[in-house]
């Protein structure tokens, strides 16, 4: 999967300004960005859904604007609305996107009970979608995506409204499809998602990327391991984040409202029994002490100026 230089404006603002992106067969790739970054009208252009105004794209070997069919029937599509038929019961919406692959009608009924059954929606087969929950049309949407396991697929904020089980039910079905060789491109607001199905992550901002990598290679550039301090008493903070600044020789980083203060460490144990030990001749009460990584929402914030919205 290729994008080169895609753009796309809507009145006098650019939706994409030379949006750049390469995926690898057989991986994963989360794209992160604040809302109105461009995201999703990436994934609509990649789908044939939507024409770039400047720009080329490849999916599976062919040009989404010059070869859109050929491109249609190699891919699979999760948008964020369910597209299920309301009237028609699971199964019967299972089989008919079946057939609209040109699926035969066993072969199209045996993959519906296969989705059915991976999916966790069984006991709900035979029920109208208008009797459905939103999670559970969100499931049945996501299984319709995965009729043909197909090349390439698209999943534009796939867990979204899905408890940790659903949601973890998703992220084992997108794996197990990776894993015969298909390439899968997501948007997601949930970075413990990226983080967990990821093999590349691409942040984009006003229409292009501006960080790709890894999570690891991406949580390396915020800097190497944290120590993160939370404290008893908001009234010790000063004192704390003059200790945390010594130790480690970078400045401390203070949520007062938290009472909590980090900051990046090179010797690990060293510091951070050097800090506890001046925390307790100063008298500093600690509610909390531990190493940690960063996390991606921390990434997010130092690329982009702003906190991810879930």
């Amino acid at each position: 999967m290729l994008a080169e230089e895609l753009r796309k404006r809507y009145g006098d603002a650019y939706a994409l300004d030379g949006f750049n992106l390469a995926v690898r067969e057989g991986t994963v790739c989360a794209l992160l960005g604040p809302n109105g970054a461009g995201k999703t009208t990436s994934v609509r252009i990649m789908s044939t859904l939507l024409r770039a105004d400047g720009g080329r794209a490849r999916v599976a070997g062919f040009d989404v604007a010059k070869q859109a069919a050929e491109v249609r029937y190699r891919i699979g599509l999760a948008g964020q609305e369910p597209a299920v038929d309301e009237i028609l019961t699971g199964r019967e919406n299972l089989r008919t996107w079946g057939r609209l692959y040109h699926l035969g009608a066993r072969t199209a009924a045996a993959r519906a009970d296969e989705l059915l059954e991976q999916f966790g929606l069984t006991e709900a087969a035979d029920k109208r979608i208008k009797h459905y929950s939103g999670g559970m049309r969100r499931r049945l949407d996501l299984a319709a995506s995965f009729i043909l396991a197909p090349e390439v697929l698209f999943l534009d904020e796939p867990t979204t409204g899905l408890d940790p089980r659903n949601r973890s039910e998703v992220w084992h079905a997108v794996r197990t499809l990776v894993s015969t060789g298909s390439s899968v491109l997501l948007t997601t607001q949930y970075l413990e998602e990226a983080d967990r199905l990821a093999d590349q992550i691409a942040v984009i901002d006003r229409g292009r990327v501006v960080a790709e990598g890894t999570p690891d290679q991406l949580k390396s550039r915020v800097g190497g391991d944290q120590i993160d301090l939370v404290l008893r008493d908001a009234a010790d903070l000063p004192v704390a984040e003059q200790v945390l600044t010594t130790a480690t020789g970078k400045p401390a980083v203070v949520e007062k409202d938290a009472r909590r203060l980090n900051a990046p460490v090179a010797d690990r144990l060293g510091t951070l029994t050097e800090v506890m030990r001046r925390l307790e001749e100063s008298g500093v009460e600690v509610e909390d002490i531990a190493l940690r990584r960063p996390t991606l929402d921390e990434v997010f914030l130092s690329i982009t100026g702003e906190r991810t919205a879930a």
